[in-house]
């Protein structure tokens, strides 16, 4: 390999390593920002299992550190969280010198879409999800027994919940990003609805606890998205990536 064939790559290994660094530093940023609230944001992300706990009854720690550094551990994830933004606009920065001109007008509205409808996922398991679950738990406990979770657990419960949840709430930017690369489209997808209708049930009930009312609650939202994704997939059908060179598309 000649010198010429590897600056190429050494200039984008500089860019990279560029912009992994500013997706530290603005994690680092929120994290100082946030860490005395440590405790706090961990009261916060527990209160709808403390509501649901009956009298006397109380979190845990089983282990000795836990105290200490579960709030830390939630607050890195708290951070990383708040810094997607901040991620999602240095991935676009990276990549950005290397889409055609219709391809850098689509990656930005996804960008945006798929961050807000993540968070809207993680609200919607924060707000309804978690209340009925943990009312659901606590109720059916048997007699006797006295709940009293620990907080690592805990945490590590309703982070995959989260991230469950969020990653669900993607189904619109899939739909398009399909559409847009031409492996199906909106009519294939019509014809799928009461396949796609069933999958958000089943997928209801492998995310919820088992009662009917809160797979409802997610099956249905995810059942919309469907539909808005189908709609909006519409203006991106035939739009995938052209046979013509970037310099050529910067040009037209």
């Amino acid at each position: 390999m000649s010198v010429e064939d590897t600056q190429p790559l050494i200039s984008h290994l500089i860019e990279l390593r560029k912009r992994l660094l500013n997706c530290l530093i603005a994690v680092l940023v929120i994290f100082l920002a946030l860490v005395y609230f440590a405790n706090d944001i961990y009261q916060l992300v527990s209160a709808p299992l403390i509501k649901q706990m009956p009298v006397g009854a109380s979190m845990i720690a089983t282990d000795v550190a836990s105290p200490f550094f579960t709030p830390i551990k939630l607050t890195i994830i708290v951070s990383v969280f708040l810094a997607v933004p901040v991620i999602l606009y240095q991935i676009w920065a990276f990549v950005a010198p290397a889409l055609y001109r219709h391809e850098r007008r689509l990656v930005m509205p996804l960008l945006f879409s798929s961050t807000l409808l993540f968070y809207l996922g993680v609200a919607f398991a924060y707000f309804i999800v978690f209340p009925l679950a943990f009312g659901f738990f606590a109720k059916t406990a048997p007699q006797g027994v006295l709940i009293a979770t620990d907080i690592n657990n805990y945490l590590d419960f309703v982070m995959a919940l989260f991230m469950a949840f969020g990653v669900s709430f993607e189904v619109p930017i899939a739909i398009v990003l399909l559409c847009w690369t031409g492996v199906t489209s909106p009519d294939d997808l019509k014809k799928k609805r009461p396949y796609v209708l069933v999958g958000a049930f089943v997928v209801g009930m492998l995310l919820t606890p088992p009662d009917v009312f809160s797979q409802t609650l997610l099956a249905i939202p995810m059942y919309c998205l469907f539909e808005i994704g189908v709609f909006f997939s519409r203006f991106y059908v035939g739009k995938g990536r052209q046979d013509k060179a970037p310099e050529e598309d910067a040009e037209s």
